[in-house]
């Protein structure tokens, strides 16, 4: 049996559009006319015709792939079965709507999704503060060990009651402005890399939790064994409850990754770590979010507002904002 010539091919080829083109002319026609105008243009005729052509386009492309007909009819016949498939199935929802989409529904959902790995990583935080704070409190000379000497600029456990007081209440590059900002982006990184080492078993970012509560720790524990530990309470949390609530988000996303690939179940280590990556990554976006809120709070609320129950009561409030926001908050996210 002899191979067909290249004239044979060529004619095929040619029967084959003749019998079909219309069908995707038609497709292309009403694909373009929406990515120019809107889907409003296309009559109720045309959308009742717009799947059938799309079938008939697609049909002709697995013809065509099997009969090895001409390469660029096959090329075009799959570009453009690719963007009638996107139009047909795919999301057309504006960016607005996209937007409020993953701030009503997506986030809280994704974040509500991993609560048992926040818990976690909450609990890993609390508990290296507390540690860090016993243990600066019983002997001060633990506080160099946890604050890098850089940042303490003064604050230490050599410092005057009086200097440690006024750093509070300071405005400007003064005070506690230094550390303020070290504090900010040292947590940053600390939520950034907690979910990003989540796939080496969640352990790095257990560890990065527990360094972050051991600073605290120790910074609360210097404050207080002056009788400044109410004091600083106001100025920390004014925006840490914000940021600290983004960290263990941050953490317990990584965990949940750090997770899948310690028990992956029936599927591959590989594919169990890439789908609960996807999963958290929501999460993780929204961090970014609480990041920027708690970065504001603290180059505004903390600067302005002076007075700790003023403070506390911003605390309070960011507190159970986030609270019902991410709990309270009962529709799911869509598949």
């Amino acid at each position: 049996m002899t191979e067909p010539g290249l004239d044979d091919v060529q004619l095929q080829s040619r029967r084959f559009r003749m019998e079909r083109e219309a069908d995707w002319l038609k497709l292309e026609e009403l694909l373009e006319r929406v990515s120019s105008k809107s889907v409003t243009s296309l009559t109720d005729e045309e959308m009742v015709a717009l799947p059938r052509v799309y079938r008939s386009t697609l049909s002709a492309l697995s013809v065509a792939r099997e009969t090895s007909l001409d390469q660029n009819v096959i090329e075009y016949l799959e570009s453009l079965c690719t963007r009638a498939y996107f139009f047909i199935y795919g999301s057309r929802s504006t960016l607005s709507e996209r937007i409020i989409s993953f701030l009503t529904v997506d986030w809280p959902a994704a974040v509500r999704a991993i609560w048992k790995e926040t818990l976690i990583a909450a609990l890993v935080t609390i508990a290296a503060a507390l540690v860090a704070y016993g243990l600066v409190m019983n002997d001060a000379d633990w506080f160099y060990s946890f604050m890098p000497a850089m940042f303490s600029d003064g604050r230490d456990p050599a410092a005057t009651t009086e200097s440690l007081r006024e750093t509070l209440y300071s405005e400007g590059e003064g005070g506690l402005s230094v550390f303020a900002t070290f504090l900010f982006t040292h947590n940053a990184r600390v939520a950034l890399f907690a979910f990003a080492l989540g796939f080496a078993f969640g352990a790095p970012a257990i560890v990065l939790l527990a360094y972050n509560g051991f600073i605290l720790g120790s910074f609360a524990a210097l404050f207080a064994s002056r009788g400044l530990g109410f004091e600083l309470g106001g100025w920390l949390l004014i925006h840490g409850v914000t940021e600290l609530f983004a960290i263990v988000i941050a953490g317990g996303a990584g965990m949940r990754v750090g997770w899948a690939l310690a028990n992956p179940g029936d599927m591959t280590r590989l594919a169990a770590a890439s789908k609960a990556a996807r999963a958290s990554s929501l999460a993780l976006a929204g961090v970014v979010i609480m990041l920027f809120i708690a970065g504001l709070l603290e180059g505004f609320a903390r600067q302005l507002i002076t007075d700790d129950g003023l403070r506390y009561a911003v605390a309070t409030a960011t507190g159970l904002f986030w609270g019902a926001y991410f709990y309270a908050y009962r529709t799911e996210a869509r598949p």
